[in-house]
């Protein structure tokens, strides 16, 4: 059985959706008072949280989520929501078994704020991606995408909400295509 760990920074409910559908090993926050550690809570999934500030360099803080990935022989990390660049020291560790969620349909709109640059630029459609990841940001080869329509009646929340309800469903269809196995 695959063993998966989730990566989050924030709310967490792509974690949740996850959670609720699959065995996930442990969810991991670089924030210490994100909401995603109070939904693995009561989720009854252990969780761990550290600062990158709280180390002397990127590689150190790596060192130890590497640490904590080799601690519970994962197999396949889940980035939902996980706004820290993967780093060498990471990469060196798991290239290849490091998956990636993003609301956009890339190569569109890659970086941290794919919903808000698509509906700046008054796209008809945008989607949501899960990619591999490598060394660039938001470049991994592809894995899965789903295009979104925006709607005439969208506001940006309407179609920020209709794109985290896709990517509730690709994470899923994804996971079962690599053969992670449902609780």
């Amino acid at each position: 059985m695959k063993k998966i760990a989730v990566f989050a920074s924030g709310n967490g409910s792509n974690f949740q959706v996850i959670a609720e559908q699959f065995p996930v090993e442990f969810v991991f926050s670089d924030h210490r008072d994100a909401y995603v550690l109070e939904r693995a809570e009561k989720l009854g999934v252990t969780a761990y949280a550290f600062e990158l500030k709280e180390f002397d360099n990127k590689a150190a803080y790596e060192e130890a989520i590497v640490a904590l990935l080799e601690k519970y022989d994962i197999d396949l990390v889940c980035l939902a929501g996980y706004m820290k660049i993967v780093g060498p020291t990471l990469l060196a560790a798991y290239e290849g078994r490091i998956i990636n969620i993003h609301p956009a349909y890339l190569p569109e709109f890659p970086g941290a704020h794919g919903i808000e640059d698509a509906w700046e630029a008054g796209v008809a459609q945008s989607g949501v991606t899960i990619h591999w990841v490598d060394s660039g940001v938001d470049t991994g080869k592809i894995i899965k995408q789903v295009r979104v329509p925006r709607l005439p009646d969208d506001t940006i929340e309407s179609f920020e909400a209709r794109i985290h309800e896709a990517e509730y469903q690709l994470y899923s269809q994804v996971l079962d295509s690599l053969g992670v196995e449902r609780k």
